[in-house]
């Protein structure tokens, strides 16, 4: 893969926003009495049915590398997309949001963790001390010494959630380049709405709708605008703009970017749900910042030292990390 900081990193933040308004708009619909089965079902379902027509005309003349990934895209439909919300939501059910969102979001030390064993060479120190300043960061952002309270069975569901994001990086990152982006976010949604229709059916998830008016922004609107939301913004744009992110950056740096999101959903719900972040989660979002700043920094520097020593980077070709390949 070649690296493409610039665009790759612009591209990390619309997608850490776009994911970061689901949180609001999910709320809105949970607090009429939808159940997180059916706000997870219709967005997963939802953006599949939205890609459809688009993966179908991305797809003419490729579907023998449609056949050739096919593992990868029902992985990645699977894991990536319906079990981390499954799990995130079951830990939701018995935590705080901000201890299951603080659990989830341990992925990107867990993917340092992976690299470090698989090529069995530790980290640099700017790469830890981004990590260590990330993860400080979002124990300021998520404000975890009010309401925070610990169950083992929703620390596991936590602990879950992390490791299905870890496979979204991993596999965003190592994905063939000869399938479009566009079909690998189709053709996951598809497996991850046909996932949790049968985790629906086996009532393990189970479905709750009310189609009432629900309230954003201090204003009352339809049921209709946070589904819409949920699943072309927060959905459809978040999934496809987060597999050309780790594309170009690769798995580690796109998942340290993608911690912005919990300055992005705070942002959001000070908007729409009129939650006002206090200092101290500001305070933790410049430290997110600083240590996505020391990660990139570290990437960039080895990615130099590579170009000076490596014969293969006078074609042009630089490999990012050694993430692992199908």
């Amino acid at each position: 893969m070649t690296l493409r900081p610039a665009t790759g990193f612009w591209i990390a933040l619309l997608s850490a926003a776009t994911f970061g308004v689901s949180g609001p708009f999910a709320k809105s619909l949970l607090e009429i009495g939808w159940s997180p089965g059916a706000a997870v079902g219709l967005r997963i379902g939802g953006a599949a049915v939205v890609l459809l027509i688009p993966v179908l005309i991305a797809l003419r003349g490729r579907w023998s590398t449609m056949r050739g990934n096919a593992l990868t895209v029902t992985i990645y439909g699977t894991t990536a997309i319906a079990l981390c919300q499954l799990f995130y939501f079951n830990a939701v059910q018995r935590m705080s949001v901000g201890v299951s969102l603080l659990l989830e979001y341990l992925a990107p030390v867990l993917i340092v963790g992976f690299l470090w064993l698989r090529s069995r060479k530790a980290p640099n120190l700017l790469t830890i001390i981004g990590s260590v300043t990330a993860i400080l960061g979002l124990l300021l952002v998520l404000d975890l010494a009010g309401d925070a309270r610990l169950d083992p069975v929703g620390v596991l569901f936590g602990l879950g959630a992390a490791v299905c994001l870890v496979v979204f990086f991993l596999m965003s990152a190592k994905v063939d380049e000869s399938l479009p982006p566009l079909v690998m976010a189709g053709g996951g949604m598809v497996v991850g709405a046909l996932t949790i229709l049968v985790l629906g059916l086996v009532n393990i998830m189970p479905f709750r709708f009310v189609f009432a008016d629900v309230s954003l922004a201090g204003r009352t609107y339809s049921w209709i605008v946070p589904v819409a939301v949920l699943v072309l913004v927060a959905t459809v744009a978040a999934y496809v703009t987060g597999i050309l992110a780790a594309q170009r950056l690769g798995s580690k740096v796109a998942s340290f970017v993608a911690l912005t999101e919990v300055m992005f959903a705070v942002l959001a719900a000070w908007l729409i749900l009129g939650e006002l972040p206090g200092v101290v989660q500001l305070l933790g979002g410049l430290l997110i910042v600083a240590g996505v700043v020391c990660v990139r920094l570290d990437e960039v520097r080895s990615a130099n030292d590579d170009d000076a020593v490596s014969p293969a980077a006078l074609g042009g070709s630089n490999p990012v990390e050694p993430v692992p390949r199908a």
